[in-house]
């Protein structure tokens, strides 16, 4: 899986979780449990690691986090897929 097919994911991810969400104006608490869910579907072992939704859902948490301390928040798709990279990467 290429880089910018895993920020296709991640932003389709994002649409999917809105689209479940709609009623609730997007709010959910535990979307990371959403997305990890989602994601490991469909990543499975495509990033050379199989993860499992804790791996998910801490990647998940901790690139939202970057992502909002970032100078530019709206590139959370490149942020997420260095963080995905370098935890396979150990």
């Amino acid at each position: 899986m290429t880089d910018e097919e895993l920020q296709a994911l991640l932003i389709e991810t994002g649409h999917h979780h809105h689209e479940a969400y709609a009623e609730s104006d997007g709010a959910d608490p535990d979307w990371a449990l959403w997305y990890a869910g989602y994601l490991q579907a469909r990543l499975w072992d495509r990033l050379g690691k199989l993860l499992s939704r804790s791996d998910l859902v801490y990647l998940l948490k901790l690139g939202d986090r970057e992502a909002r301390a970032s100078d530019d928040p709206s590139q959370w798709p490149v942020i997420y897929t260095r963080l995905f990279r370098e935890f396979v990467a150990e």
